[in-house]
């Protein structure tokens, strides 16, 4: 259940507002309406990209240090991106190298595989979309149509394949003369100069696969590869997958004009998972080798991580099936041997993370863990034994973005002074205090050149667009590459940002939630509130981040005369893991209590708002927040639109479910009391459910066997089903005609004047 891109890019801090937070909303709320603001309709509400929000991604920095490159689109109205490069020199000018040839910048033109791996990714852009460098070459590879393409230096794009079958996830070796990528579930590798390929595995067929990520590892941990090439390019690491023990479950898409159906092996709560075993093959072709060693750790598990530790051996993280146990082995690959180096429990769950770094010349091994209740980096020997721990305190390391292996630092993104804020810091492996590197307020996505010297910084905050520059360590302007504060969009609409404020729940639990008023004729109306909800783990709304101010779907509701409330409740992300474990073995129980007191704090601050007519919605964790504010606060909430919802946890996928509810047999009252489907009885207020028919995440099965219940129990209710779409509306009709049936339905439910 991942993120929504708007929730991704909403990471962290408010700038200082000086008075009491109640002092600020009761001043804001005496401020006169910006009847300049151009009114927001449907269809901009929901067609992306939002104004300010164009900005380059996918930066990589050459092998010698002297230029990067980056993907964003040529106009401010495109998804459709093209490969920027710009010279690391002062005051440099990014210059187009590469464009997708013509008709590949559509997603009809992508393969029904590639579709589904991006959906994973939850990608929206076309054209192109992935750059993957090589390590230690001047070579880039650039998938498009199902096909392969190299970049060299400025280009131009060179073709390497040209099939039928797609060629899925790309990727070349360090020294940039092969290229390794997947198709027919089977791993090949194509030297670049002689365009030769050389098929690696064999024996794929319906529910088996070589080196393609499984289900829940794309889904769920954040790990979209499945193979892995050695240091010296000499062997490649894959993963085997065996998925023919799992039962179909199939998808007919019923609003095509044509019958089909799809089929996926979908593993459910306590039920069978993929077999997952992990292999090592020559790339230059011939016998490969099973790592056996590991099969019996991996027999009810999950392979987390896999990376190579020197050309000989494997780092191999393995998470056992109730995520309270995760090893970290070093696998010797040729006497299929291994050593336990670090062995991480949690009496709840562990979270996984990508922080893993090696010194080289001394073997040592960056680490972090939430062992001490946060997040936080530690340095340990060659045999996993510690060291010294890195950083402390009541603030969690997000993630390692730089190691520095001449000056001994790892470099990170966190918020230490606040969780609300997003900075970049780097800390001596040696020991000693931390270093702020970033100095501006706000989110800083800051991506770290291999040598350290340079990083490329995309920032904003909530009255600012992102500005993307190239700085050098200490934080040093070299060149502006971007600035999304240009788009006329952002002066056209005058978004002023939201009100972001802090208040203490009923039990005491310091909360942040933001605010947009509503755009009234009568200054003195009252009006009703509509609280924009997510509500999960790993999931943070409210921050310092122009996403926030940008969100033109809340806009859409102000101008219909609507207040929006956002609130991050406990559970979300990056309050340690106590605040997120709240809801742990008992989903929508402490989120919805946390919402209600949201409520209740803003109505009582803004006079404007009328506490008798509240309305709520979400998506996904969202969708299933929203049924369950309806069901277990109806004193409170009137009406709610919920998309995409999970209405029982014994209908979605195992990693994701098993990790905060445990299993069916283990947690059955759990299960029972967090379920939607044993609570409609207590639903007094209107629900619209929202869902994509073809859905392969959260099925539409949830909200058909959710509509049977609320027939059960004579329960009103309204259905729109989206015939084409997935767990997202990517199609602009179908967007704007969601977002006006939620407005009407809200107007209509809550008696909007």
């Amino acid at each position: 259940m991942k993120t929504p891109w708007l929730f991704l890019a909403a990471v962290l801090s408010i700038l200082l507002w000086g008075a009491s937070m109640e002092d600020s909303l009761r001043a804001r709320a005496e401020d006169p309406p910006r009847n300049d603001r151009k009114i927001v309709d449907a269809a901009a509400s929901t067609k992306p990209p939002f104004p300010g929000t164009v900005v380059p991604s996918a930066f990589g920095f050459a092998v010698d240090g002297k230029s990067a490159t980056y993907l964003k689109p040529e106009t401010l109205d495109s998804l459709s991106r093209v490969l920027w490069k710009a010279d690391i020199a002062e005051n440099s000018r990014p210059r187009v190298i590469a464009r997708p040839p013509g008709g590949g910048d559509t997603d009809a033109n992508v393969s029904p595989e590639e579709a589904l791996r991006r959906e994973r990714q939850r990608l929206r852009d076309t054209g192109i979309t992935h750059v993957i460098h090589a390590q230690h070459a001047d070579l880039a590879v650039v998938p498009l149509q199902g096909d392969i393409f190299v970049l060299r230096g400025d280009g131009p794009l060179e073709r390497l394949t040209q099939t039928l079958g797609p060629e899925i996830d790309p990727r070349p070796s360090d020294d940039g003369a092969k290229v390794a990528f997947v198709r027919d579930g089977e791993l090949f590798v194509i030297d670049v100069a002689s365009k030769r390929e050389t098929q690696l595995t064999k024996g794929a067929t319906e529910g088996l696969s070589h080196a393609l990520a499984e289900f829940m590892a794309q889904e769920e941990m954040d790990r979209a590869e499945g193979y892995w090439w050695s240091p010296d390019g000499a062997r490649i690491a894959y993963q085997e997958t065996d998925e023919r023990h799992i039962p179909f479950y199939t998808i007919v898409h019923q609003g095509d004009l044509a019958v089909s159906a799809e089929t996926h092996r979908y593993p459910f709560p306590g039920k069978a998972n993929a077999k997952v075993r992990l292999r090592v093959v020559p790339a230059a072709g011939g016998d490969g080798k099973a790592l056996d060693c590991l099969n019996p750790l991996l027999e009810d598990a999950y392979l987390a991580r896999v990376e190579w530790k020197d050309d000989k051996h494997l780092f191999v993280q393995i998470l056992s099936r109730d995520q309270k146990n995760l090893k970290l082995l070093v696998v010797d690959v040729s006497a299929d041997k291994f050593t336990t180096t670090i062995d991480e429990r949690s009496e709840t769950y562990i979270n996984l993370h990508d922080d893993l770094r090696r010194v080289e010349k001394t073997g040592e091994i960056l680490w972090s863990s939430e062992r001490g209740g946060f997040r936080h980096l530690e340095l340990r020997d060659d045999e996993g034994k510690p060291i010294r721990v890195l950083t402390s305190g009541d603030w969690p390391v997000d993630r390692v973005v730089g190691f520095d292996q001449k000056r001994r630092e790892a470099w990170f993104v966190a918020g230490v002074e606040s969780h609300l804020e997003s900075q970049l810091y780097r800390v001596s492996l040696d020991g000693g205090p931390i270093e702020r590197v970033t100095k501006e307020p706000g989110t800083h996505a800051p991506v770290v050149s291999a040598d350290c010297e340079h990083f490329i910084d995309v920032q904003s905050n909530l009255r600012r667009p992102p500005i993307t520059t190239l700085r050098d360590r200490t934080d040093k302007l070299v060149a502006k590459l971007d600035d999304a504060g240009d788009d006329p969009r952002v002066k056209e609409y005058s978004l002023a940002p939201p009100v972001l404020t802090e208040f203490k729940s009923r039990d005491g639990v310091s909360l942040h939630g933001a605010y947009y008023a509503p755009r009234l004729k009568d200054p003195h109306a009252k009006a009703p509130l509509i609280v924009m909800l997510y509500g999960g783990p790993h999931v943070q709304l409210i921050a310092d981040s122009w996403a926030l101010t940008a969100d033109l779907n809340a806009r859409f509701l102000n101008d219909r005369g609507f207040a929006v409330w956002k609130m991050d409740n406990r559970g979300s992300s990056r309050r340690g893991h106590a605040f997120e474990a709240a809801l742990y073995h008992h989903m929508g129980t402490v989120e919805v209590r946390d919402q209600v007191d949201g409520v209740r704090f803003i109505a009582a601050n803004r006079p404007e708002v009328d506490a008798t007519r509240v309305g709520v919605t979400g998506g996904s964790y969202g969708g299933y927040m929203t049924l369950r504010c309806l069901t277990e606060a109806p004193e409170v909430f009137k009406s709610g639109v919920s998309v995409a919802p999970v209405v029982d946890w014994d209908g979605y996928d195992t990693c994701y479910t098993e990790r905060y509810m445990g299993t069916p047999d283990n947690n059955k009252d759990g299960y029972q009391d967090s379920s939607v489907l044993s609570r409609v009885d207590r639903l007094k207020g209107r629900v619209l459910l929202v869902h994509g028919m073809i859905d392969e995440n959260v099925h539409f099965r949830h909200t058909a066997r959710l509509v049977t219940a609320l027939i059960a129990a004579n329960k009103p209710f309204e259905l729109l089903p989206l015939p084409s779409e997935r767990h997202s509306a990517r199609r602009a009709a179908d967007r704007a005609y969601e977002a006006e049936r939620k407005a009407e339905f809200f107007a209509r439910t809550l008696g909007l004047n």
